[in-house]
C-alpha cells in the first residue's frame, strides 16, 4: 500500500522557521522525484520545491528562493522542506508528491497534506 505522509506543520509566528517531512512507504522511494506543493485558501496548488530522485538536483519556486530548502534522505525514504524567514503568505496546506515515469507510464502519489499557518 502506497503511503506518503507529511508532518511538522503547526502555527509559527513570522520570520520564524518549520520543517516538514515526508514519510513514504510502499513503493521504491529513491526511484521517485519528490516534489512541495503547498494551497492556500482560494488559489490554485502551486510547485514549492522539487529534488530528483538522487538528490542531484533541486528547484524552487520564485516566491521561497533562498528561504526553504528541499532534502531528501533515501535510507529514511524521507523527503523534507526547511522553511525559514517564514512569511504569512506562506500560509498553506503543504503536500508532497512523488513522481516517476516507467516504461513509459506515469507513477503520481500525493500525501494528504499538513498545515502550515504563519501569524502573529
Amino acid at each position: 500500500q502506497v503511503q506518503l505522509v507529511e508532518s511538522g506543520g503547526g502555527l509559527v509566528q513570522p520570520g520564524g522557521s518549520l520543517r516538514l517531512s515526508c514519510a513514504a512507504s510502499g513503493f521504491t522511494f529513491s526511484s521517485y522525484a519528490m516534489t512541495w506543493y503547498r494551497q492556500a485558501p482560494g488559489k490554485e496548488r502551486e510547485l514549492v520545491a522539487a529534488i530528483t530522485s538522487d538528490g542531484s538536483s533541486t528547484n524552487y519556486a520564485d516566491s521561497v528562493k533562498g528561504r526553504f530548502t528541499i532534502s531528501r534522505d533515501n535510507a529514511k525514504n524521507t523527503v523534507y522542506l526547511q522553511m525559514s524567514s517564514l512569511k504569512p503568505e506562506d500560509t498553506a496546506v503543504y503536500y508532497c508528491n512523488a513522481l516517476t515515469v516507467a516504461a513509459l507510464k506515469g507513477y503520481d502519489y500525493w500525501g494528504q497534506g499538513t498545515q502550515v499557518t504563519v501569524s502573529s
